[in-house]
């Protein structure tokens, strides 16, 4: 048995603007459906952002991985998962690596140019890499003499 609940928000004129149905194995009440809603409409935040960025977005996971006997297809998916949280990190803590990813216009572009360089040259340091491609884009960044 399950139950669920649903929510719909309006703007002031009356128009819809979001609306949703949230199916819980919890007993809903007055005083938790706010919470169930809410915790609904996370999990469909998680999906959109960082599911869809996993599927589009260059990393190219799909929902089968139906590769090898039988490790195979947890290794490649493993290693997708941490490549996309080492970039959430280096969106967090790489100035250089920001300011490319805010210089191209998808993170497909930026993917398909890392691939390309890392291909043909190589660099002595990750730094090495951003400021090349920082200088290719011609994006003036201050060196940090300390």
């Amino acid at each position: 048995m399950v139950n669920w609940c649903e929510i719909t928000i309006c703007n002031e004129a009356g128009g819809i603007l979001y609306k949703n149905a949230f199916i819980t194995d919890h007993k809903i009440k007055e005083s938790n459906v706010a919470s169930i809603a809410s915790s609904g409409r996370a999990r469909w935040k998680i999906e959109n952002e960082n599911n869809n960025t996993l599927k589009t977005k260059g990393y190219h996971l799909k929902h089968n991985f139906g590769h090898g006997k039988k490790y195979l297809s947890q290794l490649l998916a493993t290693l997708n998962i941490l490549a996309f949280l080492i970039h959430t990190i280096l969106e967090f803590v790489d100035e250089k690596y920001r300011l490319l990813r805010k210089s191209l216009p998808t993170r497909k572009t930026f993917f398909d140019d890392f691939r390309a360089l890392t291909r043909y040259l190589c660099f002595g340091s990750w730094d090495h890499l951003m400021y090349f491609m920082l200088k290719g884009l011609e994006k003036k960044w201050i060196l940090d003499t300390s």
